[in-house]
C-alpha cells in the first residue's frame, strides 16, 4: 500500500495518538518499531498519518507500555482501520480537504458544543443566511463555488437528524443575531430557525447577551468522542483552522464552555409560551429582536 500524500485529518489524529502511546511507554521510534516487528521508518509514516497500523501492531504497543484502557484502544482502531467514506466522499476533489475533515468529524462525534461570536453556527444556519455568507465571504470564489459550499453546509445539518442525532449545545453571541447582510428577511427566517432547531430534543441554544459578565472574542467547536481523550477542539482562522486534540487544550476548552454556558441566558425553550417565563431568557431575547423584523 502506497503512502498517503495528503492525509485527513483522522489519519491524522490516528498518527498523533500512536505517537502519544510510544511517548507514555518510554519507547523511541527504533523501540517502537522492534516491538511491533516493523521498520523504523514506518513508524514516522504511521505517525505523520500516512499509512495506517493493524491492530495486532497497536496491541503490541500497547502491551510494551504496560496497558491502556481497552475501550480507548478498541475506539483507536477503529479509528485507524476506517474507511472515510460517508456522504462527504462524493465532495471528495470539488471542495476543500478541510471541509470534508470537519464533516467526518461531525459524523463521528457523540455531542458537540459550540460558541460563535459574531454568525450563526453552521449547523443551525438557514440556506438563506448561509447563501448570503458566502455571497459577502472574504474569499474569491465564482458563484457555482459558493453554491457549492452552500450546499454542503446544509448537507452537514443532516446530523442532527434521524434515528441517532448528534446532541449540539450552542452558546452564540448576540452580536450574532444582528447581522441582516442587507435584507431584514434573512435574520428574521434565521431567527426563526433558531426556535424551529430549539424544539428538537438534542438540540440546545443559549444566547450569550451584550449585557452579560463574559464577552469572548474567539469561536471554536469542540466534537466529543463517545471517548473523551478522542474528543477534538476545531478553533476558526481566516486562513487555516486549528485542530486540538491534546489532553491541556480539552480541558481548557471545555471550562471556557463552561463558563460561557454559565453566563448565557437559560436555553431557548420553544414549549414554553414567553408568559410564562419569569425570568430574562434566550428565547425572549430572539423574540425581541425578530419581532421589528416581521
Amino acid at each position: 500500500m502506497g503512502l498517503r500524500a495528503k492525509p485527513t485529518y483522522r489519519q491524522r489524529r490516528f498518527g498523533a495518538e500512536v505517537r502519544s502511546l510510544r511517548e507514555r511507554a518510554g519507547l523511541t521510534a527504533g523501540e517502537a518499531a522492534e516491538v511491533m516487528g516493523m521498520r523504523k521508518e514506518h513508524i514516522s509514516n504511521v505517525e505523520s498519518g500516512r499509512t495506517s497500523l493493524s491492530p495486532e501492531r497497536v496491541h503490541a504497543l500497547v502491551a510494551a507500555g504496560g496497558g491502556e484502557d481497552a475501550t480507548y484502544i478498541d475506539e483507536l482502531i477503529s479509528l485507524g482501520q476506517a474507511s472515510g467514506k460517508g456522504w462527504w466522499s462524493e465532495y471528495r476533489n470539488r471542495l476543500r480537504p478541510s471541509l470534508l475533515d470537519i464533516a467526518e468529524l461531525e459524523a463521528g462525534a457523540e455531542r458537540i458544543i459550540c460558541y460563535e461570536p459574531m454568525f450563526i453556527p453552521g449547523l443551525l444556519q438557514s440556506h438563506a443566511y448561509a447563501t448570503a455568507g458566502f455571497r459577502g465571504g472574504y474569499a474569491g470564489a465564482s458563484r457555482e463555488e459558493q453554491d457549492l459550499d452552500v450546499e454542503f453546509r446544509m448537507q452537514r445539518q443532516r446530523i442532527l437528524r434521524g434515528d441517532a442525532p448528534v446532541h449540539l449545545h450552542a452558546v452564540i453571541y448576540e452580536a450574532a443575531l444582528h447581522a441582516t447582510f442587507g435584507d431584514r428577511r434573512i435574520m428574521r427566517d434565521q431567527l426563526l430557525r433558531l426556535v424551529e432547531a430549539s424544539r428538537c430534543p438534542n438540540v440546545t441554544i443559549q444566547i450569550l447577551p451584550f449585557d452579560g459578565p463574559v464577552a469572548f472574542g474567539t469561536s471554536f467547536t469542540l466534537a466529543e468522542h463517545q471517548v473523551p481523550k478522542l474528543s477534538t477542539v476545531v478553533v476558526a482562522h481566516i486562513e487555516k483552522s486549528l485542530y486540538l486534540g491534546d489532553a491541556d487544550s480539552l480541558t481548557r476548552y471545555r471550562q471556557w464552555f463552561a463558563s460561557l454556558s454559565e453566563a448565557a441566558l437559560p436555553p431557548v425553550d420553544a414549549s414554553v409560551q414567553p408568559e410564562a417565563h419569569l425570568a430574562k431568557n434566550s428565547l425572549g431575547l430572539i423574540q425581541r429582536l425578530l419581532y421589528p423584523l416581521l
